[in-house]
């Protein structure tokens, strides 16, 4: 695909929508708009795009009103929302009507109906990686010293696991110590499972982050970034595995030079 000439970012939280915006504009990207969310995006966005409009989760009528005012075909959704606001949420009618519809409610199928709304207006959502392909993981070992045995053998285990709770759209991170699930993520977020996997697992364990079976690229993509690393090193964990080329590594070398500091290792398979 070409790249388009104006760019619609969708933005949550983190640094993800800024390296995005920087990213498309190296790529040349004419005019980037953004939406931002009260209480989510990160007001620094506002230096790296041309045109940002803030509102509340929910406003998915303003949203897609926006869009149509700036004459967006392409967008991005960057930058998770904080699960607990699904539940804060205060939708608009046309929000409303799309959650009605719903028989489950999780990341997949809101995301999925927001993208069949866009696609109605002549929206098209491109997958989050577009742009930042580079910052796609590598197979192999990214950071850190070599695993163990018993880190590989709890790897594997946890992998089988991720891969289940991910299809079964409950979560996509685990916490396992030796050979034990310690903790599964499902509503909380990764970084919060980590803290009660590290936790419970006091030091040393491994956690496993993976795509969903069938992944929308599109949204829900894994991400790690710096923060990840930060919790994970509070929580005293060993090891990260994740899925090479369907995990962002956001700010790369800050999260291997960060890693190797903090004795953990990153390895992608």
């Amino acid at each position: 695909m070409q790249n388009p000439d104006v760019l619609g970012i969708i933005a949550g939280n983190g640094v993800y929508p800024r390296l995005l915006a920087d990213s498309a504009r190296k790529a040349g990207v004419r005019k980037i708009i953004a939406v931002a969310f009260t209480g989510e995006t990160d007001p620094a966005l506002t230096q790296h795009v041309d045109l940002i409009e803030w509102m509340r989760v929910g406003q998915l009528n303003r949203l897609l009103k926006f869009f149509r005012d700036q004459n967006i075909h392409h967008a991005i959704m960057a930058g998770q929302i904080a699960p607990k606001n699904l539940f804060d949420l205060r939708p608009d009618w046309k929000a409303l009507l799309l959650l009605a519809k719903l028989k489950q409610r999780n990341a997949e199928t809101i995301f999925a109906a927001i993208a069949d709304e866009l696609a109605k207006v002549d929206i098209d959502l491109l997958p989050s990686t577009t742009f930042l392909e580079d910052s796609l993981a590598p197979a192999g070992l990214i950071a850190g010293p070599k695993l163990s045995r018993r880190e590989e053998e709890d790897v594997d285990l946890g992998w089988k696991i991720a891969k289940e709770i991910a299809r079964l759209d409950i979560g996509q991170t685990v916490i396992v110590k030796d050979a034990t699930i310690v903790a599964v993520e499902a509503l909380e977020g990764t970084n919060d499972a980590i803290k009660r996997g590290g936790a419970l697992a006091r030091k040393g364990a491994v956690m496993i982050k993976v795509a969903k079976p069938n992944q929308d690229m599109r949204f829900d993509v894994p991400v790690i970034g710096v923060e990840t690393i930060r919790v994970a090193a509070e929580a005293k964990l060993r090891v990260i595995a994740i899925e090479a080329g369907k995990t962002l590594l956001l700010e790369r070398d800050a999260i291997v030079d960060f890693a190797g500091r903090s004795g953990i290792s990153i390895v992608a398979r």
